[in-house]
């Protein structure tokens, strides 16, 4: 995927920090920013799902596992 420059505010002392340790400040952006969408991403879909997941747990609490009568454990 392309890059694009932006412009962020970040804490004096992180950045100074990070560039003693060698730590490249895109690329370490870059997997914070794709670590919070994905748990943005994951808690939107959860919320979203959220009816269908609780009818799901309801029946299995009422009927059981769909396939349990075939475990052999």
């Amino acid at each position: 995927m392309p890059r694009k420059s932006t412009s962020l505010s970040l804490d004096a002392d992180l950045i100074a920090r990070a560039k003693d340790a060698g730590v490249n400040l895109s690329r370490a952006a870059e997997a914070g920013i794709k670590d919070q969408l994905r748990q943005a991403e994951a808690d939107r879909w959860e919320e979203e799902n959220k009816d269908a997941i609780q009818a799901y747990n309801r029946r299995v609490e009422n009927e059981g596992l769909p396939l349990d009568a075939y475990r052999k454990w």
